[in-house]
Parts: C-alpha cells; sequence; structure tokens
C-alpha cells in the first residue's frame, strides 16, 4: 500500500527545498496553485504544508504567506554549552549587541542564587544575541564581580565562556535550567525584530563551575520560531 497522497506532497516539497528550488526565507506558491500542479484538493496539499511546518521545515506568516524557515538554533539541554558555539555548531556566525553592563549591587535573588557574601557586587549585563545578523534572543546575565576583575569588558561580552577558560582555566560544569513562554512585551520585540505579543521561549539559568562554585545567573528571552530545546535523556 502506497504512502498516502499528502505525504507524498510533503516528499515532493521538502525535496524541491533540499534541491534549493526555494530558498531560505523565500516564500512558497499559494496553496492553490500547489493544489492545482499536483492535482489534489486544498485540503490535502493544505495537510501537506502543515507537516513541514509541525517539522520546522516551513513557516507560516500571518498576513504574507508560507515561507522556508530558517534553521532553528537549538540547545540540547545537557550540560552546558556557550551560545557561542551553538550558533557556530549550525554554520552561523555568531554576534551580541550589549545594552547596558554596570558593576552593582545584587538583588536578593541573584546574591542567593549566585552563593555571594555580603557586600559582593555583581556585573549586570543586557544583550541581544544573533545568528547570522539575525537576532534569536535578548539576555540579562548576572555574573559575581569577583569572577571578571583581570577581564576586559569585550571578553565578558564576546564569549565569556571562552575567556574563563583561556584566561582563568575555569570550566563550565552543570546548569540548572527552568523553561517557560511567554509573549514579547514592546521593548523586546523592537529588540529581537518582532511584534510585540510574539511568542518568546523564556529561560532561567544558573551556571556552575566544575567544582561546583555557580558563576552566572541568566535570564533570556528566546525568538520562538528562531530556537528551541532539545531534551536529552
Amino acid at each position: 500500500m502506497g504512502s498516502p497522497v499528502y505525504i507524498q506532497i510533503h516528499n515532493q516539497l521538502r525535496s524541491n527545498i533540499e534541491n534549493g528550488k526555494w530558498h531560505v526565507d523565500q516564500k512558497i506558491p499559494a496553496e492553490r496553485e500547489l493544489a492545482s500542479e499536483f492535482g489534489v484538493s486544498r485540503m490535502t496539499l493544505r495537510q501537506a504544508i502543515q507537516t513541514l511546518v509541525d517539522e520546522g521545515v516551513l513557516e507560516r506568516r500571518v498576513g504574507s504567506g508560507t515561507f522556508v524557515a530558517n534553521q532553528k538554533v537549538q540547545e540540547k539541554m545537557s550540560g552546558v554549552t556557550s551560545f557561542t558555539e551553538l550558533i557556530q555548531a549550525i554554520g552561523k556566525v555568531p554576534s551580541s549587541k550589549t545594552i547596558s553592563y554596570h558593576l552593582t549591587i545584587p538583588s536578593e535573588s541573584e546574591a542567593e542564587k549566585l552563593k555571594l557574601s555580603d557586600g559582593e557586587r555583581v556585573l549586570r549585563m543586557e544583550r541581544v544575541r544573533y545568528g547570522s545578523k539575525v537576532p534569536i534572543c535578548f539576555e540579562v546575565a548576572t555574573i559575581p564581580a569577583s569572577l571578571i576583575t583581570d577581564f576586559s569588558k569585550d571578553e565578558v561580552t564576546s564569549s565569556f565562556y571562552r575567556t574563563l577558560a583561556e584566561k582563568a582555566n575555569l570550566y563550565p560544569g552543570h546548569v540548572v535550567q527552568k523553561v517557560s513562554a511567554t509573549n514579547a512585551t514592546e521593548k523586546i520585540a523592537e529588540y529581537l525584530d518582532i511584534r510585540r505579543g510574539d511568542a518568546l521561549l523564556r529561560m532561567t539559568q544558573i551556571s556552575y563551575l566544575q567544582d561546583g562554585r555557580p558563576f552566572e545567573y541568566v535570564h533570556t528571552q528566546y525568538v520562538g520560531n528562531r530556537f528551541e530545546f532539545v531534551l536529552e535523556k
């Protein structure tokens, strides 16, 4: 027994993308046109399209049509991987824009999460992180000030994990992460080049060094259709 018609159409559409007929961010033909081309009903064609959307191969844009999707950045939630490494792993160019960067007194929550003593200060920085110039996330990171005394601002903002390893011989050990869903505020939407109210993945993370010391407390908001988490057991 052969594959269902919508699966056959799914396979052909995917083949068209893989063979370069349609490129990333290119709009594919309208459903009516494709249904006519394949000689099927709009319902059958729509089922094939939806399967590709669910797989992340295509993406629907309200009021614009259906486009070939960008490859999402994936973070496998086991161990610690820097954003720079994640972006490089999928062949994109990592970069960041620093919104704010200052030494300050930690909040009670920051002091608790980072196990700071009374009087200790922290670096708190806000950044937009990019993959090949496409904004992926907005990040607020808090780091014990004592840890970055010998680091320049550029070393911290460009690739903090690499700087830790190369200049201090310190390496990440494990992380504790919490992920939830949220919607973009007007401020975050402007930073990430999306619309207010668009879906975001919100992650809170505490990162620990191999000796067990917490060294980073981060709140990150990821653009929902540009990033996904992958759970590994």
